[in-house]
């Protein structure tokens, strides 16, 4: 909370793209959050559902997306349209999907207060269904990634934003130029925060653990695929080298030692399965209590951590095929061109109204 006891007027801007049956649970868990001076804004993003109905039936404002400018691409757009129309002196960016906890608002609110940049922060990951858990070390490997949450510390700065939820001032909204500076790009949220280091302006990004969560890609394991590939690779070639290297050794150690313990299995070698099995336990259960703070991830899925480490390999692979070498990539009924980075989408009317 702001000193005093009392908070800046805060406008909750959610851009949203074919979204009906997430928005019901995120408006749901602002309700009894808002305060006087308060709004909710959602920006229905060319939506092929009932996207706008259920936002208007939840006490939302929502404001119907002009026609894709040339050069922008979808959510950078919806952001931008938001910022434009809000009120608040603190603005509150959520995706869609994203649900918070109890007093969540407060507590994002409260923190921002408590720093002197912009604050991010990545959903509490929570699952339902086994495939689901596949999702496990590109959850491991983006918190690294980020620069936040490395053995290094504050010695190595984060290298973007956490998209789900960003939350700046007005002031520094305008100081930065908005989404309009990022608005070509696929990983809007990198780039975004790329923009506020240029400009010296603290970013801070935490995990939502007890405050936001979400559930990624609900929708079944094709979703799940196309939603990592999109831009993972990009991501990655995005994080500093320090970390890069940390990463690669983690995850080279993490598969050699299923790789020799296969091995001592398959020659029924007792030393090499003791030494290699004790390793690889050690490996399991430093993967199940990372896991826990980012997710509600299952003891089995770092038990058996081989399986999401090889799906990890192929996505990740797929994913620099589509960035690098086919270099467009579909989300929500749009087809992007991520040639250089900052191109344009395909508009609506052209995507055959094909949906995630």
């Amino acid at each position: 909370m702001a000193r005093g006891g009392k908070r800046p007027s805060v406008s909750v801007i959610i851009p949203a793209r074919n979204e009906e049956k997430t928005l019901p649970a995120l408006l749901g868990s602002l309700k009894g959050q808002i305060g006087p001076g308060d709004e909710v804004i959602v920006v229905d993003d060319h939506s092929e559902d009932g996207t706008r109905d259920v936002a208007e039936h939840n006490g939302a404002r929502v404001i119907r997306s002009e026609a894709l400018p040339p050069g922008w691409l979808g959510k950078s757009w919806a952001c931008h349209q938001g910022a434009s129309a809000a009120a608040g002196q603190l603005l509150v960016f959520l995706d869609a999907d994203t649900v918070l906890d109890s007093d969540g608002l407060g507590r994002i609110v409260g923190t921002h207060h408590g720093s002197d940049g912009v604050l991010s922060v990545q959903p509490y990951h929570r699952m339902r269904r086994a495939y689901e858990e596949l999702s496990a070390f590109f959850n491991l490997v983006m918190m690294a990634a980020m620069g936040s949450f490395t053995v290094l510390g504050r010695a190595i700065k984060p290298i973007g934003l956490f998209g789900p939820v960003v939350v700046l001032t007005r002031q520094q909204y305008l100081g930065s130029g908005g989404y309009a500076g990022v608005k070509g790009e696929v990983l809007e949220d990198l780039a975004y925060g790329s923009e506020f280091k240029k400009r010296s302006v603290g970013t801070y990004c935490y995990g939502g653990r007890g405050t936001v969560s979400f559930r990624m890609y609900p929708d079944g394991i094709r979703q799940l695929i196309t939603g990592w590939s999109k831009g993972f690779a990009a991501g990655a070639a995005k994080t500093s080298a320090p970390v890069l290297v940390l990463i690669i050794a983690w995850i080279v150690g993490a598969t050699g030692t299923a790789r020799h313990l296969a091995q001592a299995m398959i020659a029924a070698d007792a030393i090499g399965i003791t030494t290699w099995g004790i390793l690889y336990l050690c490996y399991a259960l430093q993967i199940y209590w990372m896991l826990a703070r980012v997710g509600s991830f299952k003891l089995y899925t770092a038990l058996l951590y081989p399986v999401p480490l090889v799906f990890f390999f192929v996505v990740f692979a797929y994913s620099f095929f589509i960035i690098f070498i086919r270099r467009r990539v579909q989300w929500k009924g749009r087809e992007l061109d991520v040639k250089g980075g900052n191109d344009n989408a395909v508009p609506p009317a052209e995507t055959h109204h094909s949906r995630s």
